[in-house]
Parts: structure tokens; sequence; C-alpha cells
């Protein structure tokens, strides 16, 4: 008689449910990140806090301007939470690892250098600091934000570039997600950078790439995990035959010959 056993699966199950809480909290903590980072969305329901509309966001971050600690500290908060968040989400997507995951940290550092290093004048709004900053006269901390401020640009703009190409042909949300970011940033370079020529409309263009780079962030963290994803798509592992040698066995008198055992 052939014996038939079950398995508990208590492993894999646990090693599912790990995966699922990591990932979950990686998904919290990004979120906080993401709100945090959008600090400029309070600025404009705070008599006096921003002077004009043709100055940007990072400009309120100069040392002595009014509660600019507190936005110099979200940004180190954002960078840090983010960093956070995506190594513990790792890399893994459904496809296996996602190139731009490493850019997307390198943006999260980035970001949280420029928190730590502000500017020193307010160069969107004064001609002396501009004219200081070309010829290389303010303190360290200035220049340390500026490249920082590039890098972020640079680093989320080649994630977005790389996720495109990772879902080309793609119908996914995920995929046109990607293309519109992408869309996005090639129309809104030309006029950033005609809005910091000119010092003209910053704080109506800059919250637009606040809104690319938190959906690029989103999007990135609430992919599937590779494991999520195989646990959806497998569905219940199949039972597994145990090719063991042939036993027999007496019945009415024959010898009946059993196969294997099969196990679950």
């Amino acid at each position: 008689m052939s014996a038939v056993s079950f398995s508990s699966g208590h492993h894999q199950t646990g090693s599912s449910g790990t995966t699922s809480a990591r990932v979950g909290v990686a998904r919290a903590i990004g979120v906080a990140s993401v709100i945090a980072y959008n600090w400029w969305v309070a600025v404009p329901f705070v008599p006096g806090l921003m002077t004009s509309s043709n100055e940007f966001f990072s400009d309120l971050e100069v040392a002595g301007r009014r509660d600019a600690d507190l936005m110099q500290h979200a940004d180190l908060l954002a960078g840090s939470l983010l960093i956070v968040a995506l190594l513990l989400r790792g890399a893994g997507g459904r496809d296996g690892a996602r190139r731009e995951w490493k850019w997307l940290v390198a943006f999260a550092v980035a970001g949280t250098v420029g928190g730590r290093f502000p500017y020193a004048c307010s160069e969107g709004l004064s001609a002396t600091c501009r004219n200081l900053e070309w010829h290389l006269q303010l303190p360290l901390h200035h220049y340390v934000h500026v490249i920082s401020g590039i890098s972020e640009f640079v680093f989320l703009t080649v994630a977005v570039i790389l996720a495109v190409r990772r879902t080309q042909g793609e119908t996914t949300r995920e995929a046109r997600v990607f293309r519109i970011i992408l869309k996005g940033l090639i129309v809104g370079y030309p006029v950033l950078g005609l809005a910091y020529l000119s010092d003209r409309m910053g704080a109506f263009i800059e919250p637009v790439f606040f809104v690319l780079f938190s959906a690029m962030i989103i999007e990135e963290l609430f992919q599937p995990a590779a494991k999520e994803s195989s646990l959806v798509q497998q569905g219940p592992p199949p039972a597994e035959i145990n090719e063991s040698p042939p036993t027999a066995s007496p019945v009415g008198g024959k010898r009946v010959r059993i196969t294997g055992s099969v196990r679950q």
C-alpha cells in the first residue's frame, strides 16, 4: 500500500511573509519620504514665506531666512528615509533586478547631501549672489548644494530613461507612468533652463519636477517584488513525486507493484 504524505510548507509561507513585511515597511517609509520631500506644498499657505514667484524653493533654505532650518531638515529627512526605503525594497522586480534602482539610491544620497549643505545666498533673487557664485567666491557649502542639486536631476533622469527602456513595448500601468514622466522631463527641462537663466517664474516651474520625481519614486517602490510576483503567478506548489524504488504488497494472493509514493 502506498504511503501518501503532505508537507506543511511552513518554510515557504514564513519566507514569503517576511518578504511581504519588509516590502510593506519599505513602502511606508518611502511614502513618508515623499511627504517630507514635498514640503514646498505648504509654502504658499504661509504668508510672507515666499517673497517672489521668481525664486526657487531652494532659495528658502538659505541660512538666516525664516524657517530655513525646518526646510533643510525636511530635505535631510526625505533623503535619509528614501535611502532606507530603497535598500529595504531592493532592486528586484517582476523580471529580475531593475537597472534604475541604483540610480534612485544615488538620487536619494544627493538629496540628503543637499539638505545638509544649504545655499549661502539666494542666487535666484540676488544679482550679487549670482556674480559671487560664478566667480567662486562663496563658501564651500554653497557649491556642495549646487552640485548635489544638479546630481539629483541627473540621477533621477537616468533612472527614468532606464525604466522606460526596461518596460519598452509593455502596456502595463508602470510602463505608461514611466513614459509620461519621461515626456514631462523632456518638455520641462528647457523651460526650467529658461527660468534659471532669466530668473523668472522659478516658483511655478520647479514644482513640476518635484511632482515628476515623486511619481517616479512611488511607482518604483510599489512595483511588485520578485517573490510577490512569483507567488501570485505560480499559485500553490505542485505535488512532488518521490521516485523511490518499487515495493510489492500482497493483495488477494497476488503481488501488486507500487511505483512510488506521492508527496505534496
